[in-house]
């Protein structure tokens, strides 16, 4: 009897001890979670609202040039004064895309160096990314808000981490940025899938198991939270790509060289632009350089097209859901030179967008040559968007799934693997490094430069 109360006992306080182990356990997880949970619905929120402003400042663009479009040869020139003067005043690494200072800081997220970091990511990043790509668009330029998004969304998420009290299970700061990237880009662009890809193919070098469950919660709270309040969309819509003639494997090889040796080619002119940028010693070179820029956009838009102004968004929209399939020939070329004049004057803004819209100009064209059925022309447009945003930043499988839930167009998803790999194997022959990991290099070189000196 005296045995049987002994093992009663002993099976009562292992129950007890297993339900405390459990309790500590959920206590745990729960509070290595809350960080992300909290950055992702920050995320999606601000996202939206930076989507919105960002439409709203393209509106008033698109407004001005249609009434009175000589007023640009003021507005672009002020503007990207403006947008270079914020940048430069108030957060020097808040300038261009925000991809490259997100990948710098997950480099220097170690013990010894990441000190460094608040540079690249802060809440005086995020304020100023915002309002100078912001300022930037509304003179026209040819810049986007994603990339700039990933920059805000790895802020927010290293602040959060910067906040937690010394009593909170230690969470990874790599992982938070990382999260926080793959977040932001899920949000802009109603992509969760893009948003995982990306974090694995550009931003780590982590095997995913160490994040994968912050990782996908990250990307789902952000867009659930960016679909509260926008609704259920695609960036794009629904192309009609049924019915494809069985050949067009062969065509779209030859788009996709084009479309990748552009998109290096254009990365490859920009870092020529800032390593010549570099040499300039006369105190307002920079200002001399910026307002001839926005002049010779403003010059591009009056007597050309005003297709080079914006993300060119519009050019994606009008070739893939309209009977226009074919963009006149010399359109490619403004959406080329048009992020290259916009991205070197040293303001924010991205080049996810207007690569996309470079890419869908070349596929409009060549389908032209080819007097191809709106199906067809619609397959080659996406080949082409994809193989040009792979010439810029070498990845693919990003490309590839991004293409593909802006469209939700399944059926060709071997189509947009095969053009980002042809695209990706050709970019080689321009620059066997991809634009962000050059401008990721020159952030941390410049960060370090700076702190020799004040040693």
């Amino acid at each position: 009897m005296a045995s049987g109360n002994i093992f009663s006992f002993l099976r009562l306080r292992l129950k007890r001890s297993f339900d405390n182990i459990r309790s500590e356990r959920l206590k745990h997880n729960v509070l290595q979670a809350l960080p992300f949970w909290i950055g992702s619905l920050i995320t999606g929120l601000v996202a939206v609202g930076y989507a919105k402003l960002f439409a709203l400042a393209e509106k008033g663009t698109s407004y001005i040039f249609h009434h009175t479009s000589w007023l640009f040869f003021i507005i672009t020139p002020l503007c990207f004064l403006l947008s270079w003067w914020l940048v430069k005043k108030y957060s020097p690494y808040s300038r261009g895309s925000g991809i490259p200072q997100v990948m710098a800081a997950i480099e220097l997220a170690n013990p010894k160096e990441h000190h460094k970091i608040n540079k690249l990511l802060s809440l005086r990043v995020v304020v100023v990314k915002i309002v100078s790509s912001v300022v930037m668009v509304m003179g026209g330029g040819v810049i986007g808000r994603e990339g700039p998004t990933i920059q805000i969304a790895g802020s927010i998420f290293r602040k959060i981490n910067e906040w937690l009290p010394e009593w909170w299970p230690k969470v990874s700061k790599r992982n938070m940025i990382m999260t926080g990237a793959a977040a932001g880009l899920a949000a802009a662009f109603n992509t969760p899938l893009g948003g995982i890809v990306f974090a694995v193919e550009e931003l780590t070098k982590t095997h995913i198991s160490y994040f994968k469950t912050a990782l996908f919660t990250a990307v789902i709270i952000a867009g659930l939270t960016a679909q509260a309040i926008l609704g259920p969309y695609l960036y794009l819509g629904y192309p009609d790509v049924q019915h494809l003639s069985s050949w067009m494997f062969l065509l779209l090889v030859p788009v996709a060289v084009i479309a990748g040796l552009g998109g290096s080619g254009m990365a490859k002119i920009i870092l020529g632009i800032f390593k010549w940028k570099s040499t300039f010693t006369y105190k307002y070179s920079h200002v001399i350089f910026v307002v001839i820029a926005g002049l010779v956009l403003a010059t591009m838009a009056y007597f050309i097209s005003g297709d080079v102004f914006g993300s060119g968004k519009e050019i994606m929209t009008q070739t893939l859901f309209t009977a226009d399939k074919h963009v006149s020939w010399y359109t490619p070329f403004l959406r080329i030179f048009g992020p290259i004049i916009s991205f070197t004057t040293g303001g924010a803004g991205g080049v996810f967008a207007p690569a996309l819209s470079a890419g869908a100009s070349i596929g409009s064209v060549m389908s032209g040559w080819f007097a191809l059925s709106p199906t067809d022309s619609n397959l080659l447009i996406l080949c082409g968007m994809v193989g040009f945003l792979t010439g810029v930043t070498r990845t693919p499988f990003t490309s590839a799934i991004l293409v593909l839930e802006m469209t939700d167009r399944h059926n060709v998803i071997f189509h947009l693997m095969l053009a980002g790999l042809v695209a990706n194997l050709v970019s080689v022959l321009i620059d066997k490094h991809s634009f962000y990991d050059h401008l990721k290099y020159q952030y941390k070189h410049e960060i370090l430069k700076e702190e020799k000196e004040h040693v």
